[in-house]
C-alpha cells in the first residue's frame, strides 16, 4: 500500500458531482474490505492494485449500493455520487501507481448492504480479461418535467453507463412503455388537462440488456382547477402564521407591502388544529372574523360587520386577486397540534373527509389550493410520541390524495433527522411520496439551546462538519437520505429559517462553544427574529453554510441573503423542487430574506 502522506474527511455535502472515467485498464484490480462495523454504520476500504507492466496515472472505481447504504464521509479520494451509484477517484498525491505497486482509500458509510458492479478504470475489478462480460447498464437518472401544459409535456434525465456503452432508452408511463429514444429527453403528448401521470426511464445497451428502473417523477397536467399548474417550476413558500396578527403585527397586507408577494408561488397558511382524528379551526377569529380596516386592508377596503368572510381568509382571498399566481394551501399539525394525527391514522378516510370539508367550506373554498399536513412526527416523538406505525403516515397521504383529488395540491412537511434509525426511516416516507406534490423537509432547528449548555452549533447546518453535536444533522444528509429511498429531488424543497437560535453565557466565539442558558428572544427564550438579529447581533463568521454571530456573551446562529444565495445554489445542483421558509413575519419590511430566495432559485 502506498504510504498516504495527507488524508482529509469529504462530508457528504460534497458528493454531488459524478467523476469522469480514467484510462481503460486491463492492468489493475479493485477489492473491498469492510475494516469495522459498529451497527449504525461501518468503515469500508478500497485496494488499487497495479498489476500491469506500466505505470498508471490515474484510477477511478465504481460500484453500486443497494438502496439505504451510502457513503457519508471519505478519505484519501474523491467519492461521488448519482443516485446508488458511487465513484472513487485518486487524489492529487495517490494517482500514480508503479507496476506492483497498491494504495487504498478508505470511508464510512450508513446502511448494510454490499458493493456490487465494481469497475476499475472501465474494465473488471478482479482483473481478468479486459471484456470481463457484459454487464447490464447502470438505472438513468430521475427524469425531471418541464413545459407542462394541459396536454404534453417534456422530460430530461441523467444518462446511465454501462461498460460497452448505451443505446438507447425505454420510457414508461406508469407500467406501460410509450417510447423507446436514443437522447435522454422525450416530449410526451396526448395527455389530459388536470391529470396526474407517472414517468420513470430504464436505459438498454448495445447488447438489449435492461438495466435497473430510475427513480418516478409524477407529473400533473395543468388544467382542470387548482392543482399544481407547472411541476417543473421552482417552489418558493412562505409560512403565514395566523397568530401573527396579534404581538406581532403581521398581517397579509405585509407581503404586498414588502414586495414579497410577487417572488412566491405558494403560501401555507398555518395552522389548522388536528383533534378527535379530524381537521379543524385553529383560531377562528384570525381565521375568519377579525374586522380589517381600509388601511389595513390588502386592497384599501374596510370589512364590514355584516360581511360573510372577514380576517385572514378574506385578505388572502384579495391577495390571490391581485397576485393569481399564488396558491394557498391550509397547514394542519405543526408542533403543538400534531397529538391528533394518532387518532387520525386509525381512520384515514374519515380524516381526509373531515379536513376537506373543511377546506372546502363553501365560505372560503376559494382561498385554499390544497392541503399540508405538518405531522411532527408520524411513528416517531415530537411534542408527543406517535405509535401508529410506520405505514400510517402512507395510509394517511393516499387517503387524503383520493378526496382531494388531482386537482388540489396535497403537501406536507416532513422531519429532516437523518440519522441512522431516526425520524426519516421511523415512517414510510417513501411509499406516501407518490401521493403527495412534493414534500417540505424542514432543515432547521437542528440544534438549539433546549440543550442550554450547548455546545453552540448552526440550528440550519447545510453540511456536515468537523466537531457537529449529531451525525446525519443536516440539510445534505437529509436530502441524501431521502433520495436514497427513491424520493426523487423534484419532490423535495429545502427550508430556510427566518430567525436564528442563540445562547447565553458563551465565551467561544466558534461554534462548539459552551453555555449557560438560552440567549434571550422578543417572544421566546433562545430564538429571535432575523429582522432583529441583523442589527442587534451581525453575523461574523459562517460554518457550514450558515452565519454566526457572537456579540457580548450572547451566541446566534441564522441565515442571511448571502448564506441564502449559497444554499439555493445547493438546491438547484441537487435538482430540488425549490424551497420553503417558517416564516413570512421574521423577515425585513423590505423582505430581503424572501427575495435572496427568489433570487437564488432563478
Amino acid at each position: 500500500m502506498a504510504a498516504a502522506v495527507a488524508a482529509f474527511a469529504l462530508p457528504l455535502a460534497g458528493l454531488v458531482a459524478l467523476a469522469g472515467p480514467a484510462q481503460a485498464a486491463d492492468s489493475a484490480t479493485a477489492t473491498y474490505t469492510k475494516v469495522q462495523d459498529w451497527g449504525s454504520g461501518f468503515e469500508g476500504k478500497w485496494t488499487i492494485k497495479n498489476t500491469g507492466t506500466t505505470t498508471i496515472t490515474s484510477w477511478t472505481v465504481e460500484w453500486d449500493y443497494p438502496a439505504g447504504t451510502r457513503v457519508t464521509s471519505a478519505w484519501d479520494a474523491t467519492v461521488t455520487n448519482s443516485g446508488n451509484h458511487w465513484t472513487g477517484k485518486n487524489v492529487g498525491w495517490n494517482g500514480t501507481l508503479a507496476p506492483g505497486a497498491s494504495v487504498s482509500f478508505g470511508f464510512n458509510g450508513a446502511g448494510s448492504g454490499a458493493p456490487s458492479g465494481c469497475r476499475i478504470n472501465g474494465g473488471s475489478c478482479d482483473g481478468g480479461p479486459s471484456q470481463p462480460g457484459d454487464n447490464p447498464p447502470s438505472a438513468p437518472g430521475t427524469p425531471a418535467a418541464s413545459n407542462v401544459g394541459e396536454t404534453s409535456l417534456s422530460l430530461n434525465w441523467g444518462a446511465a453507463t454501462d461498460d460497452k456503452g448505451v443505446k438507447n432508452y425505454d420510457v414508461y408511463r406508469g407500467s406501460s412503455k410509450i417510447a423507446t429514444v436514443t437522447g435522454t429527453s422525450y416530449n410526451d403528448t396526448g395527455l389530459t388537462k388536470g391529470t396526474t401521470y407517472t414517468y420513470s426511464v430504464t436505459a438498454r445497451d448495445t447488447a438489449d440488456q435492461t438495466g435497473p428502473s430510475s427513480g418516478t417523477v409524477t407529473v400533473t397536467t395543468a388544467g382542470g382547477g387548482g392543482g399544481d399548474p407547472d411541476p417543473g417550476s421552482k417552489v418558493k413558500l412562505g409560512y403565514f402564521t395566523e397568530w401573527g396578527v396579534y404581538g406581532r403585527n403581521y398581517h397579509v397586507k405585509n407581503l404586498v407591502t414588502s414586495g414579497t408577494a410577487s417572488k412566491i408561488t405558494h403560501i401555507n397558511y398555518a395552522f389548522g388544529n388536528v383533534t378527535g382524528g379530524r381537521c379543524a379551526i385553529g383560531d377562528s377569529y384570525a381565521d375568519y372574523d377579525k374586522a380589517y380596516t381600509a388601511d389595513q386592508a390588502v386592497d384599501g377596503v374596510a370589512d364590514t360587520w355584516d360581511q360573510p368572510l372577514r380576517g385572514n381568509f378574506n385578505q388572502l382571498r384579495k391577495l390571490k386577486k391581485q397576485y393569481p399566481h399564488i396558491k394557498v394551501l391550509w397547514s394542519f399539525g405543526g408542533w403543538t397540534w400534531s397529538g391528533g394525527f394518532g387518532q387520525a391514522a386509525a381512520n384515514p378516510a374519515a380524516f381526509a373527509d373531515s379536513c376537506y370539508s373543511l377546506v372546502e367550506d363553501p365560505r372560503w373554498a376559494d382561498v385554499f389550493d390544497g392541503i399540508d399536513i405538518d405531522w411532527e412526527y408520524p411513528n416517531a416523538c415530537g411534542l408527543s410520541c406517535d405509535t401508529s406505525g410506520a405505514a400510517a403516515y402512507k395510509n394517511l397521504m393516499q387517503a387524503l390524495r383520493a378526496k382531494f383529488g388531482t386537482n388540489n395540491l396535497v403537501t406536507a412537511a416532513i422531519t429532516a433527522d437523518a440519522s441512522s434509525g431516526g425520524k426519516i426511516d421511523a415512517a414510510d416516507y417513501a411509499g406516501a411520496a407518490p401521493y403527495v406534490d412534493f414534500y417540505n423537509v424542514m432543515t432547521y432547528d437542528f440544534f438549539g439551546a433546549w440543550a442550554a449548555q450547548g455546545p453552540t452549533a448552526p440550528h440550519s447546518p447545510l453540511t456536515s462538519y468537523p466537531g457537529i453535536p449529531q451525525a446525519g444533522f443536516n440539510s445534505a444528509d437529509a436530502i441524501a437520505k431521502l433520495k436514497s429511498k427513491g424520493i426523487a429531488g423534484s419532490k423535495l424543497t429545502l427550508g430556510i429559517g427566518f430567525y436564528g437560535r442563540g445562547w447565553t453565557g458563551v465565551t467561544q466565539a466558534a461554534p462548539g462553544g459552551t453555555a449557560t442558558g438560552p440567549a434571550q428572544g422578543t417572544y421566546e427564550q433562545g430564538i429571535e427574529d432575523y429582522k432583529v438579529l441583523k442589527n442587534s447581533c451581525p453575523a461574523n463568521g459562517t460554518v457550514a453554510g450558515t452565519a454566526y454571530a457572537k456579540c457580548g456573551s450572547n451566541w446566534w446562529s441564522y441565515d442571511t441573503p448571502a448564506t441564502i444565495a449559497g444554499k439555493m445554489s445547493w438546491a438547484k445542483q441537487q435538482g430540488l423542487r425549490g424551497a420553503f421558509y417558517w416564516e413570512f413575519s421574521g423577515d425585513t419590511t423590505n423582505g430581503e430574506l424572501a427575495n435572496a430566495v427568489h433570487t437564488g432559485l432563478q
